[in-house]
């Protein structure tokens, strides 16, 4: 079973001041590549998300987005400084005596002045703004793998499709193989007699020795038991679990290899278009593959 590089997953978690929302969408690439845009608040926990992301997604370029929600004022403690205040009481008193200020000392006089009011922001629960960002993650994380398994089931289905289009395509090459011998045989013969005039006896003995030289120029038997042999590898590795697409991706290539061989070594026109419909099939099978984890 093969999961698709391609994905999307939203999971969020809120707690009576917080909210978190994390957004994963993932496309095909080579590696596993991670990148998560968050807020700052939430940097120290950057390792253990890339840890987490990496136990459900092991291939693929993944972008992670992270909306955090405060309520505003959660965070801290405002409160009267009243030792300042008291010594800045004391001292516009002192001041109102002294030059016999008619005019009170109010609460707008009093509360501009610096560190009247004291701001105690408050510890933050680091395992409680922790399991916020887990919990979130992993409903993300859930949608993304389920989104992946159900187009990589889409992709599998498309390449065993292709792959009997292979296989019908080999049916019809090594028939038409066993066809070139005969043609080439009787091709020959006529074609010595037409240079001979039948003045001089046809040599059967060197003519089969020149069609036997040729048979095995051109025999492609080899080629297409290793290509048959190729696709039911196919097979057994989409039967399995775990990251397939590099297998698959490999044995694409050795499946190209082998076809290239049989272009090469057939001269018959009808192997020569046969050959150029499994590589086309070829190809659109090798691009599904990049999709595959």
């Amino acid at each position: 079973m093969g999961y698709s590089m391609t994905g999307y997953g939203r999971g969020e978690a809120d707690s009576e001041f917080k909210k978190i929302i994390i957004e994963i969408k993932s496309v095909n690439h080579r590696y596993n590549d991670i990148i998560i845009k968050m807020p700052k608040k939430l940097f120290r926990f950057e390792d253990k998300m890339k840890s987490l992301i990496k136990k459900s997604v092991h291939r693929g370029r993944v972008e992670v987005y992270i909306t955090l929600e405060e309520t505003k004022g959660d965070d801290c403690v405002i409160a009267p400084n009243f030792k300042v205040l008291d010594q800045y009481y004391a001292a516009l008193n002192e001041i109102k005596e002294k030059y016999s200020i008619e005019k009170s000392v109010d609460l707008h006089l009093m509360a501009k002045y610096p560190d009247a009011i004291k701001v105690e922001y408050k510890e933050e629960d680091e395992e409680l703004i922790w399991e916020l960002v887990h919990g979130s993650l992993t409903d993300a994380l859930t949608s993304l793998v389920e989104m992946r398994k159900i187009e990589g089931e889409k992709l599998i289905v498309d390449i065993k499709e292709r792959l009997d289009v292979l296989r019908k395509t080999l049916i019809l090459i090594e028939e038409n193989g066993e066809e070139i011998i005969k043609r080439y045989h009787v091709k020959m013969k006529d074609r010595i007699k037409e240079l001979l005039e039948d003045k001089v006896e046809l040599d059967e003995q060197r003519l089969a020795h020149e069609v036997a030289f040729f048979a095995d120029k051109t025999n492609i038997t080899e080629e297409i038991v290793r290509l048959r042999s190729h696709l039911e590898q196919f097979e057994n590795i989409m039967s399995g679990n775990g990251q397939i697409g590099r297998k698959l991706d490999f044995l694409t290539q050795e499946v190209n290899r082998e076809v290239n061989t049989i272009g090469s070594k057939s001269p018959d026109f009808d192997i020569s278009n046969h050959v150029i419909e499994l590589k086309s099939e070829l190809e659109k099978i090798r691009e599904q593959i990049q999709n595959i984890e």
